[in-house]
């Protein structure tokens, strides 16, 4: 057992993903994590009913139970403390990191509505999930007022405001539960609401405010504060937005690496640590990667992959990218115009067609080998040739991020035949987010951003070579991968580092605790040239389905939710 006086220090990363949570413990001298924990939430993404009332959702909500949060914080930091073997005096800060755009009602306090009797069976007092879709009306709403009045937020926000971020959720709060709006004081991503509760103050990070709730750097100010769009915007919406920036948020923004305070005394008992151990402002989780991938400025773009993708980039200039999920000076890394994109299907898709669609004999044969499905299909799918399986799919089985902005698109998979074999499905899915990534990557090289590699980090990136490989083919980029197998953990570390003042930059901090595997994956010329003429037709399904005012899958969409309201 370390103690006090062992010369090791360590930071505490906290990691709140879609499903789970991860505490690790770190050390500052060379990113080793020591020890780890991971807690699922009971509830997990409560999509169908809430718990105990049993009220019935609307098709794609995406809620979760706040509570697990603090459960994770109990079950996770103690747990992972022991395993490492240190104590809390070897703890020097604390970082925290949370998927986003996650928000929740709550009152001055900090008390969740869903706690409170009243509120318990309404499902728009519980946490709103990044998933959670069903505000895709209002978030056209909010597009089509920002567009007739020239707001500059279209703009930095690639063109469109998506139903996941922040004000198409509290719109629809408001538009669907008046009464919970008018009882919450404050609305706040669950990021900064845990940092509430570690420290006992709210205090807000500029990173999920600039790219998911309207707060942008004022242009040609650097000294000026952070602003959202003018009031008179919110009320045209609706005139229970009046002031909403002042009564329902605030307009103090903390930076990135910032120390919101010291843990509370009463967490601090819960938790094994010490009282006063700095916490950092609260980060997404999928920006604390980029420091975590030893990435420190310009050409290079970070793949956070997982059930869904995140692509994080910086630049020296600001560039207005059709479909990015924002631009924020200051907002990824110090000093640069952070870039964030992403697909919001990727995992979950492969997941989808493992456990509904993949035949109960593929589940044997992998059972019988010793193996699992994934690894099965990943097996027989790499004896494949480009092209070979006469398949194409688009990569919109949880909507579309970017560049499409529109959570209304599905998933869809041309030339199946009656010799299709799961095998060349799952290649041709895992295919669909290679060709909507390369897609990406020329939204934002189109406008003079500059990308030559990528580094990739995650499950998936760890665990599926040939998923790598395809990348590296179909975008004809080299590929990196992190060393870590919680690069978020790891990052959200490193800014604990950083707010306990251990750490002078967040540069610094990755010099000494970020690595990546020595091993590249290089693109194969011939594959690239034949991924190319795949990649043509992508496009063209792309542009139909995802453009066009008559597409199929709007019309769908429409048809399902008449029938969920008949």
């Amino acid at each position: 057992m370390n103690t006090s006086s062992n010369s090791t220090q360590y930071a505490l990363g906290l990691d709140f993903g879609t499903l789970s949570a991860r505490a690790a413990v770190v050390s500052l001298q060379d990113g080793h994590e020591a020890g780890s924990a991971i807690f699922e939430y009971p509830d997990g993404v409560i999509d169908s009913r809430l718990p105990g009332s049993g009220v019935a959702l609307e098709k794609d909500a995406a809620l979760q139970n706040p509570d697990a949060y603090l459960a994770a914080l109990e079950k996770t930091i103690p747990a992972a403390l022991q395993k490492a073997g240190v104590t809390a005096d070897a703890i020097v800060g604390i970082g925290v990191d949370f998927t986003s755009c996650t928000t929740l009602p709550v009152l001055r306090d900090g008390t969740p509505l869903c706690r409170l009797d009243e509120f318990r069976s309404n499902p728009h007092a519980w946490v709103k999930l990044w998933k959670h879709h069903t505000p895709q009306p209002e978030a056209d709403e909010i597009n089509a007022l920002a567009g007739s009045r020239g707001e500059e937020l279209l703009g930095i926000y690639g063109g469109k405001y998506s139903s996941e971020w922040f004000f198409s959720k509290l719109l629809e709060t408001v538009r669907k539960a008046p009464d919970v709006y008018g009882a919450a004081d404050r609305f706040i991503e669950a990021g900064d609401w845990l940092v509430w509760m570690l420290t006992g103050q709210e205090r807000r990070c500029i990173s999920a405010a600039g790219f998911k709730a309207m707060v942008v750097y004022p242009s040609g100010n650097p000294e000026s504060p952070w602003t959202c769009p003018p009031d008179d915007f919110f009320r045209s919406l609706d005139p229970a937005l009046t002031g909403v920036a002042d009564t329902k948020l605030g307009r103090e923004y903390l930076p990135l690496g910032a120390s919101a305070g010291g843990l509370a005394p009463d967490m601090a008992q819960r938790l094994g640590l010490n009282p006063g151990t700095p916490v950092a402002a609260a980060n997404i989780d999928a920006h604390v990667a980029v420091p975590a991938c030893r990435v420190s400025g310009p050409g290079t773009m970070v793949m956070i992959m997982g059930t869904s993708t995140c692509h994080l980039l910086v630049s020296g200039e600001k560039h207005l990218v059709e479909g990015m999920c924002g631009v924020v000076r200051d907002g990824v890394l110090p000093g640069f115009w952070g870039y964030e994109a992403g697909q919001s299907g990727v995992g979950d898709s492969f997941a989808w067609f493992i456990k509904h669609a993949c035949p109960a004999e593929i589940h044997e044969q992998a059972r019988q080998q010793g193996s699992d499905v994934y690894q099965l299909l990943a097996d027989q799918a790499s004896e494949l040739r480009v092209g070979e399986s006469g398949l194409l799919a688009l990569d919109w089985w949880n909507g579309n991020r970017s560049v499409l902005v529109d959570a209304d698109l599905t998933g869809l998979i041309l030339g199946l035949s009656v010799t299709t074999r799961p095998h060349e499905i799952y290649r041709a899915l895992i295919e669909s987010t290679a060709f909507g990534t390369r897609r990406i990557i020329e939204a934002f090289t189109s406008q003079g951003v500059d990308i030559h590699q990528l580094v990739a980090c995650g499950g998936l990136a760890r665990k599926n070579p040939l998923m790598m490989q395809i990348y590296a083919d179909v975008t004809g980029m080299p590929i990196r991968i992190a060393a870590s197998d919680q690069t978020c953990a790891l990052g959200a570390a490193m800014y604990g580092a950083m707010a306990a003042g251990h750490f002078s930059s967040i540069t610094e901090a990755a010099s000494k605790m970020a690595h990546l595997e020595p091993k590249a994956f290089h693109p194969d010329p011939e594959a690239n040239l034949r991924y190319g003429e795949l990649y043509k037709q992508y496009i063209h399904l792309h542009d139909y389905f995802g453009r066009s005012a008559d597409s199929p899958m709007k019309t769908l969409k429409s048809l399902r939710r008449r029938t969920d309201h008949s």
